[in-house]
């Protein structure tokens, strides 16, 4: 076993030997690169998995517990920003209930865990900043749970109360919000955070409530006076409203004539004025009986003397008293009053911000494209469409004009180019990595041909350096029986293995005697 094994070692050493330098190198280095990636996937297999064993903690709370960790010899690795400390997945309870032994991390709680270590001697001014304190801490962790939230600071500005003044400060807060890598905070959540912060504290406005993120960036709109916020608020809808009825148009201008061939302009103007309406109408039904009734009734019977001063006048012009009446002085009087029950209808109506006042859109249309095409149909489409209002005041305009596309084309050229460019490049890094691995092989393939040669003629002049001390041994030893002949002759089948392996080790020992001894028996004559 062990000459089998030396034999191997001195022929790979031989093989490695007639190789050039090239293929020594190429050689060597595959092997470095070999063993370099064994030994990182053997340490990638044999490294621990680490979770984490406390996160979100403090500066202090964090010293104090990689201290103790580098002092009980555990591994660990910091992350979060050095508030998330993590350890070997297997270790991580041990680990933490022996951390809670030792009373760490002593401020990780925080919230109303403050008030946990009041006592009677506590005085009222001290229980008032361990109830702010201990608030703060509590919104801060209810703000943490926001996703993109990483970490929150409050700070509120409780004023005492004045028993005996009308006149009260008010309580305001401030939050200051740091946010994970690339993210930013939404609008809503902005909001979400300032009426979170309002709700919890009695007597809070959110208008006093103010949000800002770790770069200085104030989140909330100044609402001192409501403008700012209100006309950021109205600008964002305005857009968002012109946004999408271009979307919708340009959308089906797209479909009929193609990308790239029409533009369009939208313009809104949009009442964002809140009004209120109160009406009160009054009706009545038939067939329904009044509420209440009443009639009175006057009555009067009596004579009177004639009239003598009166008359009818005749034709001639003058008064006949004869035709003057009697003078009955009989009369008769009815009244009636009704109360009938009257319908009432009180109705209040609420209009909701973002009307639209007007809206104007501007079309225009690519003249080529738009050649079959009569830009009456699609003012009347578009019209219809985004329900365009004459008596209001819409407008909309479709024209049809030559697009100047010449900075499309040489865009699309220099795309062209710079794709042909990178098919090129990767072409050539193709051909190059093609040729750097036909290289390779063909080195490969000329070592392998060349320790194959080596080793037919180290095989042969292996051979022949046997037989050539056979036949030395044969001349030398010419009195030897034919029975130490044969068992001679017996013997080499089992010594030849044996020898050929200690010719071969003469050979690398000793090259040029070797060499010496075989330039002399070629040039001896043979027999």
């Amino acid at each position: 076993m062990q000459q089998k094994l030396q034999g191997s070692l001195t022929r790979g050493r031989d093989t490695f030997a007639a190789f050039t330098a090239g293929q020594k190198a190429v050689a060597v280095i595959g092997t470095a690169a070999l063993l370099i990636a064994a030994f990182m996937v053997f340490r990638w297999v044999s490294a621990p998995s680490y979770a984490p064993l406390y996160s979100n903690l403090s500066g202090e709370d964090a010293s104090a517990v990689i201290e103790e960790l580098e002092a009980k010899g555990i591994p660990y690795e910091v992350s979060g920003g050095g508030g998330t400390i993590m350890v070997p997945r297997a270790d991580v309870y041990t680990t933490r209930i022996a951390l809670s032994g030792e009373g760490l991390p002593g401020n990780s709680e925080g919230g109303y865990a403050l008030l946990d270590g009041n006592s009677l001697s506590t005085s009222e001014s001290q229980e008032r900043t361990n109830l702010k304190r201990a608030m703060e801490g509590e919104l801060a962790m209810t703000i943490e749970a926001i996703d993109g939230v990483e970490t929150a600071v409050v700070h509120l500005a409780m004023p005492e109360k004045q028993v005996f003044s009308d006149d009260q400060d008010p309580t305001t807060a401030s939050v200051l919000v740091a946010t994970s890598a690339g993210d930013e905070l939404t609008e809503e959540s902005v909001q979400t955070i300032v009426h979170l912060v309002s709700s919890s504290i009695p007597a809070l406005d959110a208008k006093k409530v103010t949000v800002s993120d770790s770069t200085g960036k104030l989140l909330t709109a100044d609402t001192a006076e409501g403008s700012a916020g209100a006309a950021s608020t109205r600008a964002k809808q305005v857009e968002a409203f012109e946004s999408s009825t271009q979307g919708k148009i340009q959308a089906a201008l797209d479909n009929v004539l193609g990308a790239g061939n029409s533009s369009t302009t939208v313009t809104a103007d949009l009442d964002f004025d809140k009004s209120t309406v109160n009406s009160r109408t009054y009706g009545s039904s038939e067939g329904v009986p009044p509420l209440s009734e009443s009639t009175s009734t006057e009555t009067y019977n009596g004579t009177g003397q004639p009239d003598t001063t009166g008359g009818v006048v005749g034709s001639d012009g003058e008064m006949d008293p004869a035709a003057a009446g009697t003078g009955d002085n009989s009369y008769r009087k009815s009244d009636t009053t009704r109360d009938n029950p009257v319908d009432e209808t009180v109705e209040t109506r609420e209009a909701a911000p973002g009307k639209v006042n007007s809206l104007h859109v501007g079309v225009i249309l690519d003249a080529t494209a738009a050649a079959a095409i009569q830009p009456e149909v699609i003012e009347d489409t578009i019209a219809s469409a985004v329900g365009i209002d004459a008596e209001r005041g819409d407008t909309i305009d479709v024209t049809a004009l030559p697009f100047d596309r010449s900075a499309q084309d040489a865009a699309a050229k220099e795309l062209a180019a710079a794709e042909a460019a990178k098919a090129a490049a990767s072409r050539k890094d193709l051909y190059r990595n093609l040729g750097i691995a036909g290289g390779i092989a063909l080195m490969v393939l000329l070592a392998w041909f060349q320790a194959r040669r080596r080793a037919a003629a180290r095989a042969e002049a292996t051979a022949y350096l046997v037989e050539q001390l056979k036949l030395d041994q044969a001349k030398r030893t010419p009195e030897l029986e034919t029975p130490a002949l044969a068992a001679l002759e017996s013997a080499e089948n089992d010594e030849e293995e044996s020898m050929r392996e200690e010719l071969i080790a003469l050979v690398e020992k000793q090259p040029e005697d070797v060499a010496a001894l075989l330039r002399g028996w070629l040039v001896e004559p043979r027999p």
